[in-house]
Formats: structure tokens, sequence, C-alpha cells
């Protein structure tokens, strides 16, 4: 078994190119079926059948854990065995035919085009710091980023002719997003009048600069979001992710193809991106409910 898991492993980190916290989420719950498989008299890795995962995830559920941390395992499980499965080391996948526990997901919080736009008009754009501020929300909304893929930005990672940005993703994929023309405005703004204010004279390769010309750090701008949100007006909790997650729904609901979607949001499996179907299954829901003469 330690061996199916090894050339497993092997293949997550060559072949899928996945991040090493992934890789170690993976191997950690796979390892700790395997021990329990074991102990239920598993000798060897087709001796798994499906009853075995089932009574896996009972276990899971009585030992307290969220449908959604059983899921999980049940997808770490899956992965696992559909490539011992592909690699001939068993002749059936026990994981198949098992469903995903129910309310598997939270599904994301988003904020509507109207709060997106409050906040990215928040920032003083006269001043050096606002102008940063204007041009990092833009640039988050526009491509849809992860804070740490934005405050990792180089200042020649963003190409004005050809209105794109280069991103280093998880698993250190690359990938271009395109950026439309507020965000290339904003940007140009800050990179001519604010970054050599912000530098105080010393070299960096980031393009957003913090305090003293030093990098700005996730937490740093998660309080600048913070911030702007309150002075915006909106209620309701915010974070950087709630952009990106905006950005994928607003982009699903008028019409953008979940393949284009997912290239855009570096995700390396689709059923991750599938997540922002259910966002707009519910808010077609809500506006047939409160438009259709009997809804």
């Amino acid at each position: 078994m330690d061996d199916s898991v090894d050339r497993y492993i092997h293949y997550l980190m060559v072949e899928k190119g996945l991040a090493a916290k992934t890789i170690e989420s993976y191997s950690r719950d796979i390892t700790r079926f395997l021990t329990f498989s074991t102990e239920k008299g598993a000798a060897a890795l087709s001796d798994i059948d499906t009853p075995m995962i089932l009574k896996y995830l009972i276990a899971l559920r009585d030992a307290g854990l969220s449908s959604r941390s059983r899921a999980r395992h049940l997808v770490s499980l899956r992965g696992f065995f559909r490539f011992a499965f592909q690699e001939k080391q068993i002749p059936h996948d026990p994981t198949r035919t098992v469903d995903l526990p129910k309310s598997t997901f939270k599904l994301p919080d988003i904020l509507s085009i109207q709060e997106v736009k409050q906040v990215l008009e928040a920032p003083d754009m006269e001043s050096p710091r606002g102008c940063r501020d204007a041009a990092m929300l833009e640039l988050l909304y526009a491509a849809g980023l992860r804070v740490s893929e934005l405050v990792s930005l180089k200042t020649g990672d963003v190409n004005m002719e050809m209105g794109l940005v280069r991103v280093l993703g998880k698993g250190a994929r690359e990938r271009l997003v395109p950026i439309g023309r507020y965000a290339q405005e904003k940007v140009e703004a800050y990179r001519t009048r604010a970054r050599p204010l912000l530098a105080k004279g010393l070299r960096s390769p980031f393009l957003f600069l913090g305090p003293g010309g030093k990098p700005l750090t996730r937490q740093g701008f998660w309080k600048i979001l913070k911030r702007y949100a309150a002075k915006a007006g909106i209620a309701k909790p915010i974070k950087p992710h709630t952009f990106r997650h905006s950005f994928a729904t607003h982009l699903l609901e008028g019409g953008a193809d979940l393949r284009a979607v997912q290239t855009m949001l570096g995700h390396a499996d689709i059923s991750t991106t599938q997540i922002y179907t259910h966002v707009t299954r519910d808010r077609l829901r809500e506006i047939h409910r409160q438009y259709h003469p009997r809804g």
C-alpha cells in the first residue's frame, strides 16, 4: 500500500503540479484511511471495497467531522483509487459509486455588481496610497486574483499593450488573464504617479509597495480592503476572496463559458469552478420568484 501511495504522490507532484500543501493534505487523508482499512483487516489495496469506504465515512462522522470535511476525505480517496485503477493496481475503483455527503460545500459569499463598484470607487486617487489601493482593488476584481497572487505581482507582470496580467498561481502554474480598461487605467496611474513616491528611492521588483518601499503583505491588503468596504457602506462580511468569488459569478451570470472561467481562475480541476454554477442557479431561482407572475 505504501508503494501505491508513493506513486500517487509522485504523480501529483510531477504530472499534476499541485501545491505542496495540497499534496500534504491528500497524503494525510489517504494515510488515515489506509490505517483504518488495515485495522479492519485489509492486507492489500485490492482488499478494499465500497462498504469499507462507507464504513470509513461513517467513522469520520461519528468522530465529529463535518460533511464538508468528510467530503474532502472522499475527494482525496477518489483521486487515489482512480489513479490506482488506471494503473491496474486494483481490479475496480471502490469509490466510484460513493456520493459526496450532502451539504458538502458552503456557497461562497459574493458582492453584487453595484457593491463591487462602491468599493472600487472608495479610494482617494489623489493620494499615493489611495492610488495604489485603487489599482489593487481594480486588478483583484478584473482578474479574479487570489490575494497571494496580487501581492506577489512584479512590475512587468501587467502588459498594458495586450491588456493581460501574468499570474503565478498554486503549484507554480502560470496563467495569463485579460484585464479591462478600468484596471489598466488604474494600474498605469499608480505606476507613473504613486509608485515612485512609495518606493522612496528603493529598487523593488514588486508592483505594489507598502511602508518603506517594501512589498505589501497579504495581511496589509486585508486591512486595506476592510477599510474601503466600511467606507463604501458594505455591511456583509468581505475578504479578498469575496472579490474572486464575485468575479467568477458575475462572468457566469453574464454568459461566460465555464471552461473559460476555470482557465482565468487557474483551477486545475473544473469541479472546483462548478461551485459557481450553484450560485448562479440560486440567483436565477430568486429572480424567478421575484419577477415571475406565478413565482
